[in-house]
């Protein structure tokens, strides 16, 4: 409960920030793909859309599922991140070490998602 909790509310605070702050995001859409303020803007609502849908049972499971193929969108633009050794604020703070680091961390997000969806046991019968 408390791991989808936070979760949730990370990933609604994200998708937010989305919305609010978009250049960071902006600079690391890969140049290949069209319009990178619409791609933000996108994965942001789905960002707060996926967080809020796991904090209500009837939804847990599809939030779960919508937040991994999320992760799984978003991984190249962390690759191009990586590759490219963007920074994500002007001040340019991150080491490009930590912009590898992030790409692992990937999997633990899509292993966390997948498991704060899980169906509750004492739901099952219903």
């Amino acid at each position: 409960m408390v791991l989808r909790t936070l979760l949730a509310v990370a990933m609604c605070a994200i998708g937010v920030t989305h919305f609010l702050a978009p250049e960071p995001f902006v600079r690391i859409v890969p140049s290949q793909l069209p319009a990178p303020y619409a791609l933000v803007y996108v994965s942001g609502f789905f960002e707060i859309l996926g967080g809020l849908g796991l904090l209500w049972i009837r939804t847990r499971r599809a939030a779960s599922i919508g937040l991994v193929a999320l992760y799984v969108a978003v991984f190249p633009a962390n690759i191009n991140m990586a590759i490219h050794h963007i920074q994500l604020s002007a001040e340019g703070t991150m080491p490009v070490w930590a912009m590898w680091a992030r790409l692992p961390v990937q999997a633990l997000f899509i292993g966390l998602a997948l498991w704060v969806g899980r169906p509750d046991p004492s739901s099952l019968g219903r």
